[in-house]
């Protein structure tokens, strides 16, 4: 018979048109009259299900011209880009193209907008299953979409941050269910309400249909899971990132502060907060609905928001209520709670229609009743039924012993009836914690199957519902009841593998992946390799016989093939880390190591001899970095360190490829040539080299240097011209120098006022090369072939040393960096400045911009990179984590990272979209600025880069002595005296 299929959606072309209808200012009823179709046809090309036809994408491309919805400059770009993902047969017509684009300017016209107020709310109620199954989909309510984490201004609609929402393909009933959230929450002005029910029941479903239908009712809507338990202290600072008109720093703020921050934000604001799946903070076990240990502060925030005056709304969903709201609810009161019931037959009939089961009215409804009307079970069930019995629910029926009473007995019997390379998809959704695209999971899986078998194997699961689409194109998730329900299966079936002496799961999955997110990183240790500890623990009757247990099983799988121990040692060793706190003397010789992550974990005396390592992280031996780089296509990054040596990865910084002394001082800045064959150096001791990247290699030590250079002062800056043929400088010695980058030759020597030059910068087309320094002045320097340059502008506005710069890539802008603590965009044709940015509290030392234009980032001794929107004019977020001053910063080529390196010894790898740091690269070598004797000769105290004073005793008590650590400072120590 026909299988059900889902839809492909084009989820891109989606949200472009959510976000232009927005920015243009109209609802889908407003835009829906304009066009002359109905309100459910814009509602389909806003969730990617079918695109507008050729007339009347051109009507919307000239409402958004005429409302200045486009970037300036850029309406023909975004009118073709439309053009093309709208997949029309019919080519663009240019005569109509054109007369849009050259027909002159009038001011953004009116646009009609549905009325707000009473009848808004009535708008706002289900009026038939088809209009709430359109609404539910994400982009049915006049929303401005934010990805996850980004923050942008309000503008005509609300600000909507969908977090990790996921997608509802389909909705059905819950009419009355959505009235009551509706008048509760925009008529009442409810200030907590909590949906309660059993898992799958359709509490995310119904607060997500929901939400998208009462946006327009609130200035900020934020959609936030809890399913992986994070701490409340950091759910607020995300959500206060989102709410605050400028980026926060909260490094040092309590939790008390914090929420008196968001309190403030929420009487300011009308805020719809919701958060999904509270039930993970809840005690398993005990119907009193309490909260984890190490849970408290949401007792707190759940208690200042019920019983605290403010305009907003916080929206739950649960399991359990929980004990913090039971005594504050009522009928009149601001905190309600609503439990849903199975979906009434009617619905659930439309959820049996699309899996095209057939039956009799008697036999439907009997098969409701048998799941107490629970979406995920009966979409589970009607794969089994349509696999089985040919869609056939009264063959079903009669099968009594395929009949389970619970979601947990129906996923236990859906489970084992999935091929051993299902399992496996299921369980590596669970250990990843987020989407997953099918080459993502390919990659993770031990054996080497093709993509067409990983591809069955996930379309059978979707087929099940057993996954769901992800947010991203062609990535997939589990639904929160199957991730708990796969999560604690993978642990339990683990520790009973590992308990027996077998280790056919621990080979096939990694628990925690090195590679990973830290964040992720650290959710996978937290929810999966700590559990499956105390499981082992509670089996073993204690931690000794645990370590023996996992010794004794690292020494068995030596004896193997290398290739047959996948993930086996890598999770042992994450168990013994956890247990042990360190791993020390372990003898991991012959080992497999395959995404191990042992970065800042002790190893001493540790034998790694004849091991392999895959994807596994050390902590490196590397002093902090002082300058970074990405080449122009993201092939290499590099870093120089304060002590002179050079260290390049690959494959985004995750393969080490090159480490070498490069110079005998610190390198101070860095620079790719545009083929990313050549890499300059430059040092404080007083030489520029330049090196040969594709002679060198990681296991030779050795990289080929084409030229150097020798100075008497330090150079400070490097930058090749976007031809590659010229490297310019700059230094101490205050002049700028123009090198032949192949043979070293100085080509040209740029004489200005007796001063520092600390930056230099080219154009994209070379025409122009910037410089700044100690003198606080930009000069621009006209390159006029073999003829010297010419100084053509200087650019007056900062007041102290100039120490970074960055040209827009399309060469009209400028961004400098200042120590007195601004960040300044310039116009280059005119040399007057377009904006100052003064959220930085101490001196910017360095500025990058995005490739793609958009965003300029900072970095300075206030410890904190700051991202600028440049259309815009203002911050967009400030990205905290460094402990010390950051130094330098890099863009990846999608613009999507951000490479930052600071004097705390970190390299760290930042998501420029969410703000969170994504990865961080340590080392642990210390340099040493000073020493000292004390005055009777028996003490020896040492000072340096690791922040600490250590005094060590030196005569008469023998070598076993501990050394004493001074604690307190939070930057290197560069002077110590008794």
């Amino acid at each position: 018979m026909k299988r059900f299929s889902y839809r492909e959606r084009d989820y891109a072309f989606g949200q472009a048109m959510l976000t232009l209808r927005t920015t243009i200012g109209l609802t889908q009823a407003g835009l829906a009259d304009l066009l002359g179709v109905s309100r459910r046809a814009v509602g389909e090309w806003e969730a990617g299900s079918s695109y507008p036809k050729a007339h009347h994408l051109q009507h919307v491309m000239s409402l958004a011209v005429q409302q200045q919805a486009f970037a300036a400059g850029r309406e023909e770009e975004e009118i073709r880009a439309f053009w093309k993902a709208a997949h029309l047969k019919v080519l663009l017509d240019e005569s109509w193209l054109s007369a849009l684009l050259n027909q002159p300017s009038p001011p953004p016209a009116p646009v009609p907008v549905e009325e707000a107020g009473g009848a808004a709310v009535e708008s706002a109620l289900p009026a038939s299953p088809s209009s709430v199954a359109q609404s539910s989909q994400p982009g049915h309510s006049p929303l401005s979409v934010v990805p996850a984490g980004r923050r942008v201004p309000a503008a005509r609609g609300p600000r909507v941050d969908w977090g990790d929402a996921l997608d509802v393909p389909s909705f059905y009933g819950r009419e009355g269910e959505l009235t009551t959230l509706a008048q509760w929450v925009v008529r009442e002005r409810c200030r907590v309400v909590c949906v309660l029910g059993l898992g799958g029941i359709g509490k995310s479903a119904l607060v997500t249909s929901a939400m998208h239908q009462l946006a327009e009712h609130f200035q900020v809507v934020l959609f936030r899971s809890l399913r992986d338990a994070p701490s409340c202290e950091a759910l607020l600072e995300e959500c206060l990132q989102v709410l605050a008109p400028q980026p926060l720093d909260l490094g040092a703020a309590d939790l008390d502060r914090r929420l008196g921050l968001l309190l403030e934000y929420l009487r300011e604001q009308r805020v719809l907060l919701v958060l999904d799946n509270l039930e993970s903070l809840l005690l398993e076990g005990e119907a009193g609905g309490h909260l984890r240990p190490g849970s408290e502060g949401y007792a707190r925030l759940l208690l200042r928001l019920a019983e605290r005056a403010h305009q907003s709304c916080l929206l739950l969903t649960s399991r359990e209520k929980p004990a913090e709201l039971r005594v504050l609810e009522g009928r009149q009161s601001p905190v309600r709670s609503l439990r849903l019931g199975g979906l009434e037959v009617a619905a659930c009939a439309q959820l049996l229609t699309e899996h095209e089961l057939v039956g009799s009215p008697q036999e439907r409804a009997h098969l409701v009743e048998r799941y107490g009307g629970n979406p995920l079970a009966l979409n589970i069930v009607a794969e089994t039924i349509a696999d089985l019995f040919a869609g056939a629910i009264g063959q079903f029926l009669a099968q009594d012993t395929l009949v389970f009473g619970s979601i947990s007995d129906l996923l236990d019997e859906q489970f084992a009836r999935l091929s051993a390379l299902e399992q496996t998809i299921l369980y590596w959704l669970a250990i990843a914690r987020e989407p997953l695209t099918l080459e993502e999971l390919r990659a993770l899986l031990v054996a080497r199957l093709s993509p067409v078998q990983v591809l069955e194997a996930v379309d059978g699961l979707h087929r099940r519902s057993l996954i769901e689409r992800g947010q991203r194109p062609g990535s997939f998730t589990l639904h929160s009841v199957v991730l708990e329900y796969v999560t604690a299966h993978l642990v339990e079936q683990m520790a009973g593998e590992i308990v027996q002496g077998r280790l056919s799961l621990p080979v096939q999955h990694g628990l925690c992946q090195a590679q990973a997110k830290d964040y992720v990183r650290q959710t996978q240790e937290r929810l999966l390799v700590v559990p499956l500890l105390v499981r082992l623990q509670s089996a073993s009757q204690g931690r000794v016989a645990v370590e023996e247990r996992l010794r004794s099983l690292l020494d068995e799988v030596r004896t193997w093939a290398q290739e047959a121990q996948g993930y086996g040692p890598a999770n042992l060793l994450a168990l013994l880390r956890l247990l042990r706190g360190e791993l020390r003397g372990l003898d991991l010789s012959h080992l497999a190591l395959r995404g191990a992550y042992l970065q800042g974990v002790e190893m001493q005396d540790a034998s790694l001899a004849g091991a392999t390592l895959r994807d596994t992280v050390f902590t490196e031996a590397f002093n902090a970095a002082r300058s970074v780089a990405i080449s122009r296509n993201g092939e290499y990054w590099a870093a120089g360190s304060w002590r002179g040596e050079m260290r390049v990865w690959q494959q985004g910084g995750q393969s080490l490829h090159l480490v070498w002394q490069a110079h005998t001082d610190t390198v101070s800045t860095l620079a790719f040539s545009p083929d990313e064959r050549l890499l300059a150096t430059g040092s404080w001791d007083g030489t520029i080299k330049v090196w040969d990247l594709e002679r060198g290699t990681l296991s030779g030590g050795q990289v080929t240097l084409l030229w150097t250079s020798w100075q008497t002062d330090s150079i400070q800056g490097l930058a090749f011209a976007p031809d590659g043929r010229v490297l310019a400088s700059g230094g101490d010695g205050a002049i700028v120098q123009l090198w032949d980058a192949t043979s070293g030759t100085n080509l040209q020597m740029l004489l200005g006022p007796p001063s520092p030059v600390y930056t230099v910068a080219w154009s994209p087309d070379g025409s122009l090369l910037a410089s700044g320094g100690f003198d606080g002045r930009i000069r621009l320097w006209q390159m006029q072939g073999t003829q010297p340059a010419m100084c053509v502008q200087t650019l007056a506005g900062h007041t102290n040393w100039v120490l970074g710069l960055a040209f827009a890539p399309d060469g009209t802008q400028l961004a400098s960096g200042s120590l007195d603590r601004t960040v300044k965009l310039w116009d280059v044709a005119s040399g007057r400045v377009r904006q100052t940015f003064t959220e930085h509290t101490d001196r910017v030392r360095a500025v990058a911009w995005s490739p793609d234009g958009r965003t300029v980032a900072s970095c300075g001794f206030d410890e904190t990179i700051w991202l600028w929107e440049v259309e815009r004019g203002n911050s967009r977020t400030a990205l905290h984590g460094h402990t010390a001053a950051v130094y330098a910063i890099a863009f990846t080529p999608d613009s999507r990272s951000l490479l930052s390196s600071s004097e705390d010894g970190t390299l760290r790898v930042w998501d420029v979209e969410s703000g969170q740091c994504v990865r961080i690269i340590r080392g642990y070598a210390v340099s040493l600025y000073d020493v000292a004797w004390s005055p009777d000769g028996t003490q020896l105290a040492s000072a340096g880069s690791d922040t600490l004073v250590t005094i060590w005793d030196v005569v008469g008590r023998g070598g076993g002595t501990q050394p004493r650590v001074l604690r307190g400072h939070r930057w290197n120590v560069r002077g110590v005296a008794w």
